[in-house]
This record gives C-alpha cells, structure tokens and sequence, in this order.
C-alpha cells in the first residue's frame, strides 16, 4: 500500500540571514534523521480506506473523529471530498461513514446500525487486538486496569468494550493511589501509542502493590511506536535540538518529544508543518535530530529537511535503528469491492 498523496506546503523565507545560523564552535552543522519515522502500517491502511471509499462511493464519505492524528492528513483528505464529525449522530441516516484508525465502541457500533449506517471499520489491527485482549479478560472476570490517557479516541473505545470491568490509569502517580478489591483478579493491558518507558514505570508500580497483577500475552505499545521511540533514544544523546513533525493530538508525537528530552537531547519541540520552526531554536546548534509521528507523511519531513539545508544543515545522516515491512490489508468492506 502506498501513503497517501498530498500537497506539500510552501516553505516560508527564512528570516535571518544564513550567516546567523552557524554551529558555536564554527563546526559542522549535521541533521541525524531517524529511522524508522513517519507512517505506520495501520495509519497508511486506513488513510487509504478513506481515499478508496470516496473514489468508489463517491463524496461525502463520512469519518468519525480524525481518520488519524494529523492535522495535514485530515485537512488534505476533506479537500478530496471526506468530512469528519465527533459523532454518528451528525451523520445523515443511511449515510456512508468510516470508523478511524483509534477505534470505537460496541455502543457506536449499536449507534451507526440504528441510523441504518454503511460503515467502514478502519481500526488499526492492533488496536482491535487491544480490544479483543479486554473481551476476553472481562469474559474471564478480570479486573483490568487499562494503562493510557483520558479522552483519547482508543481508550474510550477500549474501555467500552468491558466499562464496568476497566479501570483506566493514567501514570504513576495514579498507580500509587487505584484502588482494587484484593480478592479480584487483576491484569493490565495499554494503549498502543504510549511512552514505552513511561508505560513501565506504571505497570512496575502496580506489580509492587498488586502482585496478582498479570501481564497481557503480548506487548500491546505497538511496533511503530517503540521503533520510533527506539530511533529517537538513539539520536538524542547528540543531538542539540530534535524536530519532531507530529500534530499535538497525535499522543505517539508528543512522546516523541518527552522520550527525546529525557534521553540526552538539549532541546527538542513539536510541528505541525516546517513553516512553524522559530529559527532562535537554532542557536548555538550544531546538531538538530528530525523524526516524525507514526501519522505523518513523509512530505512534511522533507520539508523540513529542505528548511534546515536552507539553515545550513546540509549533511543529512540517516540514523537506521530498525526495518519496517509490515503491511494490513484494507477493511473487509473494501477489499470485497476487488
């Protein structure tokens, strides 16, 4: 599959002349770029089934929430004809509409099915493995404590599938102070988008309080969120300032930043687009570290490439920490169109 096709934004002018810019030492001026960065097999998967759908049934198709978190991809997908809505009640009954990669609830699926809604389930396979992993806990009657942020799309859909059975917790400091029955049968499980490193201090806590507490059967953060976070760990050391391009809702993004920070980095801030680069980031900066979220075409990046080469940060090294070959394959109800 390949990534979507979008527009790439105009770089500004830059506004210092480049002979400000320069390393302290009057040295090299180096760009470590991370490997793996940007797309990940479920957000290319479901940015596709959204361009499928409107290609085949044809403008409006309807998503509900961000298709993925990137502020780029959704507004260069509702120029092609998609439009987005929080809820399934803003969607006309009988209407087309695609879940998104982040998942929903049993009670949106009841919802979209009442107004008699086409839908396309572009949930990452590794958030439904997420959600199969609570079904069959509860089932079990596991008291589940869910590892992950409040008001993110996977863990409301997540902690619908069992509610009365999911305790959310959200970081140490909440794992010091949840509150279980001690005859109850415990088991963690994590949304997939989080801090490797920060999930383990949570989880760690809880093994202290709770030692009946079990472990899910398989690591839940998913591959392209630890590669990504692994690729970061490597370059930050290095680095004097890391860019990470990433949307401030996308949760894997703004780990990003956290996991370059606390990894050796003297520096290291967010954007959306390389238009949003302050260049008094430059200062005294003789190496910059650039990686991206697991929802950001790889355009933007080299946008911003194009940008520090204009800074004269030319000499670009690839920092390759691991490879990347998986593929899903589109939703059911696509792939039965051929």
């Amino acid at each position: 599959m390949s990534a979507v096709t979008v527009p790439t934004p105009t770089i500004p002018r830059r506004r210092l002349p480049r002979s400000e810019i320069r390393a302290p030492d009057g040295g090299r001026q180096r760009v470590m770029l991370a490997a793996p960065r940007g797309y990940c097999a479920g957000v290319d998967r479901a940015v596709i089934a959204v361009e499928r759908a409107i290609e085949h049934f044809g403008a409006p198709i309807y998503v509900r929430k961000e298709i993925v978190h990137n502020r780029h991809v959704v507004e260069t997908l509702s120029e092609q004809g998609a439009v987005f809505v929080d809820d399934t009640t803003e969607v006309p009954e009988g209407a087309r509409v695609v879940f998104s990669a982040h998942g929903v609830s049993p009670t949106v699926h009841a919802e979209a099915a009442d107004r008699s809604l086409a839908t396309i389930d572009a949930t990452c396979p590794l958030v439904t493995k997420v959600h199969k992993e609570a079904i069959r806990f509860a089932r079990d009657d596991f008291r589940i404590l869910l590892v992950g942020h409040a008001g993110h799309e996977e863990v409301e859909g997540t902690m619908g599938e069992a509610p009365e059975q999911i305790t959310l917790v959200q970081n140490p400091e909440e794992a010091r102070t949840v509150e279980v029955l001690e005859s109850e049968k415990l088991v963690w499980i994590s949304q997939t988008t989080l801090s490797v490193d920060e999930t383990m201090a949570t989880v760690n806590i809880l093994r202290q309080r709770f030692p009946q507490l079990q472990d899910p059967p398989s690591d839940d953060i998913c591959y392209a969120t630890q590669n990504r976070q692994v690729a970061v760990k490597k370059i930050a050391p290095e680095a004097d300032l890391v860019l990470v391009v990433g949307s401030a809702n996308s949760s894997n993004s703004v780990r990003l930043v956290e996991v370059a920070l606390e990894h050796g980095a003297k520096a290291a801030h967010r954007v959306d687009f390389a238009r949003e680069i302050d260049e008094t980031w430059f200062h005294d900066v003789a190496s910059v570290g650039v990686t991206s979220g697991a929802s950001v075409p790889e355009n933007l990046v080299q946008d911003v490439l194009a940008l520090l080469a204009d800074y004269g940060f030319e000499d670009v090294d690839e920092v390759v920490t691991a490879e990347e070959d998986l593929m899903f394959s589109l939703p059911k109800e696509l792939r039965k169109l051929g």
